[in-house]
């Protein structure tokens, strides 16, 4: 899926997502009301393209803001610590608080 995700064994919900978020991520101001009806016509919820446009956000307001601010990549070993958390909790913001 990493190499070509448009080829990948994918669920039509996940592979309408992907194409929502690699738009939003590349081409901004071109995404419209269009985008998501196809997505919906994909079988994607509005809740659940609004969580993943949220995550998408988030990782690109990170991924901006990490060289200029200096901030750390955590070593592989306090990922793979994390993993747990983050699969179990996801990225729900009550859920990266309790922890």
């Amino acid at each position: 899926m990493v190499a070509d995700w448009r080829s990948a064994p994918l669920r039509p919900e996940l592979k309408a997502t992907l194409v929502f978020l690699e738009k939003l991520t590349l081409w901004p101001e071109e995404l419209d009301s269009s985008d998501v009806e196809a997505a919906h016509a994909g079988g994607v919820s509005t809740r659940a393209l609004r969580d993943a446009s949220t995550v998408c956000a988030l990782f690109s307001m990170i991924v901006r803001l990490a060289d200029p601010l200096g901030w750390e990549v955590p070593s592989t070993e306090s990922l793979h610590s994390r993993a747990p958390a983050m699969l179990d909790g996801g990225y729900r913001l009550d859920a990266v608080g309790a922890r």
